[in-house]
């Protein structure tokens, strides 16, 4: 298990070595009790399994709360299953601290809040920044934004207002999501 800090909350991230088509059930259906706790019902809901959940590829929950459409996605992990163990891990925290007066609804409403088009805005936002499509170094995207930010500043001589509030947004948007 490796222990990681994700939206301000720290739990180990699972090794999943067997039966990952059964535990990403397990954890879609967690997903679904967490947020039912909050009062949203599964048509609110959606989470598309994966149907093979050893594959390396991320997971994702989406959902509606006050008509606004939210979502979260992880790919930091090797597996499927793993990525959604971790999705259903920071849901049911972040309804935790709901449950607890340590969250409004409102701020859980501001921190997941998504566009319908979130991953092709991820997609483009990498490839502004000329990142890799699969990466997830924060770190790395934060030095290619101010190197091109800098580049494009409006003060600067090679300025370009637009390119520069394009750059903020891209950087925006990663922050988000990797966060």
């Amino acid at each position: 298990m490796t222990l990681t800090k994700i939206k301000g909350h720290e739990f180990n991230v699972l090794n999943i070595r067997d039966s990952h088509s059964r535990r990403a059930q397990r954890f879609k259906n967690n997903i679904i009790e967490s947020l039912k706790m909050i009062g949203l019902t599964e048509d609110d809901i959606d989470i598309e399994l994966e149907p093979v959940a050893i594959k390396n590829l991320p997971a994702s929950a989406s959902w509606y709360v006050e008509g606004m459409h939210l979502h979260y996605t992880y790919k930091a992990c090797n597996k499927y299953a793993e990525n959604l163990y971790v999705v259903s891990k920071v849901i049911e925290l972040e309804i935790r601290d709901i449950l607890n007066g340590e969250k409004t609804i409102s701020e859980f409403i501001d921190d997941f809040t998504e566009s319908h088009e979130v991953e092709e805005e991820r997609k483009a936002a990498r490839e502004l920044l000329g990142v890799d499509q699969d990466s997830i170094n924060f770190e790395e995207m934060t030095k290619k934004y101010k190197d091109l930010a800098k580049k494009a500043h409006p003060d600067m001589p090679t300025g370009d207002t637009e390119r520069f509030k394009a750059l903020n947004r891209a950087h925006k948007i990663l922050k988000r999501e990797l966060e």
